[in-house]
């Protein structure tokens, strides 16, 4: 599987780590696509360092990244997938480096979407709006957030599904 792991700026950032240590022992290629906030948490030098490839950011942007990065993928996985991501992704907006590389993404090619986010904001009528939208289009499939205590004290559903069962979802929708 060529899975395109594309990280946003959430606490849970560092949990795509797992899910691309995973990945590679599995014996699949994965090329990771970070956005700026997603770099406030983890460098991109930790997923150059998993995978073996450059990490592709907006800052470092080639002229044709998007495309050469949708072209290549078999799958992508947005994880983990903040309620800004979401809403980008629902409503067709192109950017940043990840917003066009989606739009750039073969229709026929999956997306697995893990949101994570703060319990008042995955309750918000406008995101589970945004992820009914998304599922609607027939190719985003969403691994809902768990529920536990969460880095900013609150409990309830809002942490990234297990790395594990991330995975698993790629792999499905591949075999489709």
């Amino acid at each position: 599987m060529r899975l395109l792991l594309c990280v946003t700026g959430g606490i849970a950032a560092y949990k795509a780590c797992e899910l691309c240590s995973l990945a590679v022992k599995a014996g699949h290629e994965v090329q990771v696509l970070m956005t700026r906030r997603a770099q406030d948490f983890v460098g991109p030098l930790t997923f150059a360092g998993l995978t073996g490839r450059p990490v592709l950011t907006d800052q470092a942007e080639a002229a044709m990244d998007h495309i050469h990065a949708a072209k290549w993928a078999e799958v992508a996985c947005v994880a983990p997938a903040t309620a800004n991501a979401l809403g980008k992704l629902a409503l067709g907006l192109a950017d940043d480096l990840l917003t066009t590389t989606l739009l750039a993404l073969p229709a026929s090619r999956p997306v697995i979407l893990g949101p994570a986010m703060n319990t008042e904001m995955w309750a918000q009528p406008v995101v589970q709006r945004n992820l009914r939208w998304l599922q609607e289009l027939g190719r985003f499939t969403v691994v809902p957030p768990t529920s536990k205590r969460l880095a900013c004290g609150d409990v309830g559903p809002g942490a990234l599904a297990d790395p594990a069962d991330l995975l698993a979802a790629c792999e499905a929708a591949l075999r489709g």
